[in-house]
């Protein structure tokens, strides 16, 4: 058992006998807590966390009915019944001991104990222990990953230079545990550059767990990342793992870094140069094994400059640094883009053959798209929902024609489609008063209108 590390409670009335308990053990486990109360059990359980409590059976001399055994046999299950529970009894008390199986302890130790037996059923008991809370944590990570499945994750598209640059660095650093910070405007898919990296990566069959951080309060920071006990406050109903723990073996997406306050950032730090995480309301430190991709939309080292990041937090997480540049500065991309998700909404609501016109892809390419590959995709489903034939019009994108520059060349029914259109934005698509306006029948202009697909 000295590989096996583990924390375990010792609770009987007998000094001497925890004494001598403390030194035997003391070189198998890792912590050792030791009470002759056991009024002192529910405190000590909120304080500390453990795999194994070994409880005694009868705390008052002379009396020997087990009661007071099966009595905190029954809270400890009700705050943590995980916790593997071993009953230490007398000789003439097996009766009681095999009560208290039956009641949920998982075994029992007569008095006086033979040292290797009594060794031997603790290793086996801290072994189920284990067992538990791994089955605790694949359902827990489970949980987010069921959480994660319904999201769309398109792949990374980019035939731009700036692209097949970051593509290069993915595929040499996602080899690697190093730490990784996602730089980019809002919606230029940080995310997507994360989760290509562990796709990537050693780690691509564990969990990947992305936490917005600009979405958890200060109050709720440590509860959220390092998990908490039962009791730890008003709330804490139930022992949680956290999102570290729950990401151990994996790897771990922080977004919205830059959003974190100084006493966050802090015990941040903190457990990314421990690789530990010490749960709220216990003192024992619990080892880690993530792999750490950062995210953000704001100049860290000006914040640092400013004094509003850490610095040495910024060394931490940005052992590789990704920049994505907006769509703007790959305009080559954006219609590869479009084209993805014309295809991924038209399956998703059954239209078949659609197609940008010319005008559109135009339109398209000299938009400035300040909301990035999110503000094109939204732009594109909404094209497709609203779209009454195959071909997707400047009306059924709407786009604002002014985003293209008068200096362009256009031919003359690309300048009637928009002096057409202008008009009838104005009037709110009244034919009637577009007509009148342009000075032209009424006929003329619905047929204008097929000719070109402009629709409200």
């Amino acid at each position: 058992m000295k590989n096996v590390k583990g924390t375990i409670l010792i609770v009987d009335d007998n000094k001497s006998l925890l004494k001598a308990l403390e030194l035997l053990l003391s070189s198998e486990f890792e912590f050792i807590k030791t009470l002759t109360n056991p009024n002192l059990i529910p405190e000590t359980l909120k304080t500390y966390e453990f795999d194994i409590v070994l409880l005694d059976m009868n705390f008052r001399t002379g009396i020997n009915t087990g009661k007071e055994g099966l009595f905190w046999l029954k809270e400890i299950q009700s705050f943590d019944p995980d916790i593997v529970v071993i009953m230490i009894t007398a000789f003439g008390d097996i009766n009681l001991a095999v009560k208290a199986i039956k009641e949920g302890a998982t075994d029992f130790i007569l008095k006086p104990w033979e040292d290797n037996k009594l060794i031997s059923t603790l290793k086996n008991a801290l072994k189920l222990r284990k067992s538990k809370k791994e089955i605790d944590n694949l359902k827990q990570k489970q949980r987010y990953l069921t959480e994660n499945i319904d999201k769309n994750y398109s792949k990374i598209i980019g035939k731009s230079p700036c692209m097949q640059d970051i593509f290069s660095k993915i595929e040499k650093v996602a080899k690697t545990d190093a730490n990784v910070l996602v730089l980019g405007e809002n919606g230029t898919g940080k995310e997507l550059i994360a989760r290509e990296i562990h796709r990537k990566s050693l780690r691509k069959g564990e969990i990947f767990l992305g936490v917005d951080l600009g979405a958890i309060s200060e109050f709720l920071f440590e509860s959220e990342l390092f998990g908490h006990t039962k009791g730890a406050f008003t709330d804490a109903k139930d022992e949680r793992a956290g999102k570290f723990e729950s990401a151990s073996g994996g790897t771990i997406f922080l977004d919205e870094i830059g959003n974190l306050s100084q006493s966050m950032q802090a015990k941040l730090l903190s457990v990314l140069e421990k690789r530990t995480i010490t749960k709220v309301g216990a003192d024992r430190e619990i080892p880690i094994d993530v792999r750490v991709i950062s995210a953000t939309n704001q100049d860290l080292k000006k914040l640092v400059v400013e004094s509003k990041f850490r610095e040495d937090l910024l060394y931490r997480i940005n052992t590789i640094e990704i920049e994505i540049p907006p769509l703007r500065e790959r305009k080559e991309d954006i219609i590869e883009i479009a084209n993805h998700y014309l295809e991924v909404y038209s399956k998703r609501y059954s239209k078949q053959d659609l197609f940008f016109d010319d005008i559109s892809v135009t339109n398209l390419q000299k938009y400035n798209w300040p909301g990035n590959i999110r503000e094109l995709r939204h732009t594109v489903e909404k094209a497709v929902i609203l779209s009454e034939s195959n071909m997707l019009t400047i009306s059924d994108l709407r786009i604002e024609n002014e985003f293209i520059s008068p200096t362009d060349k256009l031919s003359l029914d690309e300048i009637e489609k928009r002096a057409i259109l202008k008009v009838l934005k104005k009037h709110k698509w009244n034919h009637s008063h577009t007509a009148d306006e342009l000075k032209i029948a009424r006929t003329t202009l619905i047929r204008k209108l097929k000719k070109y697909g402009l629709h409200n």
